[in-house]
Formats: structure tokens, sequence, C-alpha cells
């Protein structure tokens, strides 16, 4: 489908990506979740998203997605869980909800641990909440978040931040600027299969966000899943060739730290042939939000 010749009018907006700079287990809660610590880094690459407004009530991702059916998909459970925020707050009023058919240009790879899904379904609220004119603040609008994923609140709130709890409890923290080259190889890896796996580390201490220090911290993930997924293994051990590396999340994306974009881009063009990579710059401040920023001077 060519969108953008079918509707050119239709604005585009960023749905970035994200890096765990480190990941530490340091316990698990009565309900069986984890207890993390991570630094959530993002970036100023990623997916963009169209929204195509009406008052017809219904919501249409017109752009599927391959083995992600229509309903389950988070940004369709994004804007259904607005739509239902929005009617519970004028319950007393006979509304008419709004609907939207929505687009997306999909570049993020799926199941590689730098929250796409997660990133689509917050910039779906916080854009929705801008065209519909709902008026949640953005502390509600990541309360919302929170029941369709722990990263989900970090994109709405839409900074570099050290987060803890299960990852929703964030703590803005604006980190140097430096360059990211992050490869995907081409594997996915199941977040729930990784978490409840016997072997697991789950004990580190805890630390500190303003004691954060790259080359002091580690993936607590890293170990098990480069066992048991060799294509990581062997991606992480070319990029450290290289420059500091580490996977992000539970993976399967592994990354490499640089100075700045043409050292990345460099290093980028020595990579075997068919690998799936992109380099993009760290940012504190969600390429999202400050478009929206821009947009409400």
């Amino acid at each position: 489908m060519d969108i953008e010749r079918l509707k050119p009018a239709l604005t585009w907006w960023p749905s970035p990506a994200k890096l765990n700079l480190f990941l530490h287990i340091v316990g698990r809660y009565a309900n069986g979740y984890h207890q993390l610590q991570s630094l959530f880094q993002l970036l100023d690459y990623g997916d963009e998203l169209a929204f195509d407004c009406n008052q017809t009530g219904k919501i249409r991702l017109l752009t599927p997605m391959a083995n992600v059916k229509h309903d389950d998909n988070l940004i369709v459970r994004a804007a259904h869980l607005l739509q239902t925020q929005w009617g519970l707050k004028h319950s007393d009023k006979n509304i008419l909800l709004p609907g939207c058919d929505i687009y997306i240009k999909k570049c993020l790879p799926m199941g590689g641990g730098i929250g796409g899904g997660s990133s689509n379904a917050a910039t779906t609220l916080v854009v929705l909440n801008h065209l519909w004119q709902t008026g949640f603040t953005t502390a509600e609008l990541a309360g919302f978040a929170l029941s369709l994923g722990a990263d989900v609140p970090i994109f709405v709130e839409g900074n570099t931040a050290f987060a803890e709890g299960i990852g929703e409890q964030l703590q803005a923290l604006p980190q140097p600027e430096a360059a990211y080259l992050v490869v995907f190889p081409q594997c996915h890896v199941a977040t729930q299969a990784i978490f409840n796996h016997p072997d697991l580390p789950r004990n580190s201490e805890k630390i500190v966000a303003k004691d954060y220090q790259f080359s002091q911290t580690r993936n607590d993930c890293q170990q098990l899943v480069c066992e048991l997924f060799p294509n990581v293994a062997k991606s992480l051990q070319w990029l450290l060739e290289y420059a500091p590396s580490r996977m992000t999340g539970t993976g399967s994306c592994v990354f490499a730290q640089f100075s700045d974009l043409a050292n990345a881009r460099q290093t980028q063009a020595l990579l075997p042939k068919g690998t799936i990579s992109f380099t993009a710059n760290g940012v504190n401040r969600s390429p999202l939000h400050q478009i929206m920023m821009c947009r409400s001077e």
C-alpha cells in the first residue's frame, strides 16, 4: 500500500526505539514479576505512525503486521484503551466516541528488545490524546500504559531514564552524547521464556542511579540468551572487537556504543554481508515529545 500517495495529507509521528544500557534483576515479587533496575536510553531512530481520525467510533490499523492479529496489536489495544478511558471520563454525558484509521511504517524488528511494540503503543496514546483532545495528563497516560506492558510508560513519559520496579518507576537520567550501532541477529527471543528460565540470575545488588557507569553494570539476561541463541552470541562477539557492547533487554538485539555517528557507521560498514543493523544517536528527550512540544508552542 502506497500510503503517502493515497493519503498525502497524513502527518507521520515518531515511534522511537530504546536500548537497555544495563539490566539487573535484583529480586522477585510475590506475584512472580521480576524486580529490575535498568537505564532506558532513547534513540532518534524508529517506526512512524499516522492517524486519520473520524467520528465512527471504530479503530482500524490499515497496515497490518505479519503474524499479529488486528485486535491483539498493541497499537489497536492502545487506541481502544484511550477510547475506553475517554468514555469513562464522560460517562455522565451522551458523547460519541472518536475513531481512527491508523497506518505504520515499520522498521524496528519484533522480538529484538528495542521496544518497537511498546513504543508504537505509547505513540498511539500520546498522539491520539492530542488529536482527540481527550485532555489526559502525561502521568495519567503513563498509568494507562502500564496495563499494555512494563516498557510502555518510558515512551509515554519520553525521557531517557533510570528504571526500577518492573520497569515502571522512572527517574529521568540524562546521558552524555553517544551513538549506537544496533544489530538484529535475525532471531526472536520471547521475554516470558527468558524470565521464567530456571538459570536466569535474580540476585544482583541494587545500585543508585547517580552511580551508574556502563563499565560497572551488565545485562543479567545476556549470558542465558547467548547460550540459547548462538546468533546473539556471534553478533555480540563481533561487536566487542570494535567498541563496548551489550545485549539490550531480553534480546535479541545487541548494540555497540561509540562517541559519534561517523564511527558507528564506519563499523557498520564492516559488518558481515546480510547483517540487519541500524545506527542512531542517543537522545535524552524522545523525538515524539520534541515534536509535540513544538506543535504546542
